[in-house]
């Protein structure tokens, strides 16, 4: 494995990568090399580069991970697919569905294993929900509905490359955690969104950046700072349609104060209801309208089969973020071992979909209407902001 991009979330791949156990991390490429053997010391690899061409040029190297700003997701993912290599891309997986087409098409050519890292599917208690709702256990399912709420952005001193929309996309918030959501809903309810009605709002108008250096969840004073014209969303409700005639709404911020990863989700069927939050994910609330509701605790010996797999610990023993990120990473490359499958992987035809819907959601911001996710979808002015296609 070659890790392109060691920022916020690069550790963390490398983390779930070892504890496969038998994958070897052989390189990092950063922006530089002075900034890549830096990173490749903190995480203990042997090899570092300071472009990941040279990267993508290394025949020890099978599968790449690119976690580096969403603008340099297309170029590095689309240079890894013609170098023959697997891919595992942070998302979003473009800066918008031009990008994700061409992506999903070259990796469908090439016939490499593609997938992006939309990680709470891989919580055990998400499966338990999946197949639940699939098992019929709720009864026919006709609502979704969440929120993913967050509160770093709430000081206007905070700053990053998301909010740069040359370099994290026309989107702020919904490309970063609205993306989470949409593909939670989809993966849980088994369709996929076709109509959005999306209100945004931006809360903090100006913020203060203090160079190329600022990272997520980084918080800066505001003196001798540039001050920044925000455009990009940091509050969002929408309405969605899906495409088996489910309806449903989600809700969107980053400068919510006391929300720290507040995703939460809700299938709501003829005959019961399934609830699950982020930050309490090792209970699945379970509501009845004609018994009492129940709390079931994440335990592999109570849980449908398929979902039992996905917990590594007994009942009692807590599992977090790290261990749903594990699972996904974990899925990625049975896949590569076997060339089957497995439900937790978001393929480049998942997330370009989903792409697509963030596209449909500006769209409807712009124009004040519902809009149909379509396989086209014309260019949207964002606040100011044009939406540059590839």
């Amino acid at each position: 494995m070659g890790l392109i991009g060691p920022g916020f979330i690069g550790p963390h791949h490398v983390d779930a990568v070892r504890r496969l156990g038998d994958v070897d991390v052989v390189a990092v490429a950063g922006s530089s090399l002075e900034s890549a053997r830096r990173k490749a010391a903190m995480l203990h690899i042997d090899k570092a580069y300071g472009d990941y061409r040279e990267l993508l040029a290394d025949p020890s190297i099978d599968v790449v991970h690119n976690t580096t700003p969403n603008n340099l997701h297309f170029p590095v993912n689309m240079a890894a697919i013609e170098a023959g290599k697997h891919v595992i891309s942070d998302k979003p997986l473009g800066l918008n569905s031009r990008e994700t087409a061409k992506l999903r098409d070259a990796a469908a050519a090439a016939g490499v294993v593609n997938a992006v890292t939309f990680n709470y599917r891989g919580n055990p208690l998400v499966q338990q929900m999946r197949l639940m709702r699939e098992g019929g256990q709720i009864g026919s399912t006709f609502f979704v509905h969440g929120q993913y709420l967050q509160d770093w952005m709430t000081d206007d001193t905070v700053f990053s490359w998301r909010m740069d929309p040359q370099r994290g996309g026309a989107s702020s918030a919904l490309a970063d955690i609205g993306s989470h959501w949409c593909d939670l809903a989809q993966h849980t309810l088994g369709a996929r969104i076709a109509e959005v009605f999306a209100d945004l709002t931006t809360v903090v108008k100006t913020r203060y950046a203090g160079g190329a250096s600022d990272e997520a969840f980084q918080h800066n004073t505001k003196e001798d700072r540039i001050p920044k014209e925000i455009h990009g969303e940091d509050l969002a409700v929408v309405l969605v349609r899906f495409e088996n005639g489910v309806k449903g709404c989600f809700t969107v911020g980053q400068v919510m104060p006391g929300h720290k990863n507040d995703l939460r989700i809700e299938l709501t069927g003829r005959e019961g209801s399934l609830h699950w939050e982020q930050e309490r994910q090792n209970v699945l609330w379970i509501g009845r309208h004609n018994q009492p509701n129940a709390l079931m605790d994440k335990d592999p010996s109570l849980m449908l089969p398929g979902a039992a797999s996905y917990a590594s610990l007994p009942g009692g023993h807590q599992e977090a973020w790290a261990d749903a990120f594990r699972n996904v990473i974990a899925d990625a490359y049975r896949w590569i071992r076997t060339g089957e499958k497995p439900p937790t992987v978001c393929t480049f035809e998942d997330a370009d979909h989903t792409a697509r819907v963030l596209d449909a959601m500006l769209l409807s911001a712009e124009t004040n209407a519902w809009q149909r996710v379509e396989s086209d979808l014309p260019v949207v002015a964002d606040r100011g902001q044009i939406n540059q296609w590839v």
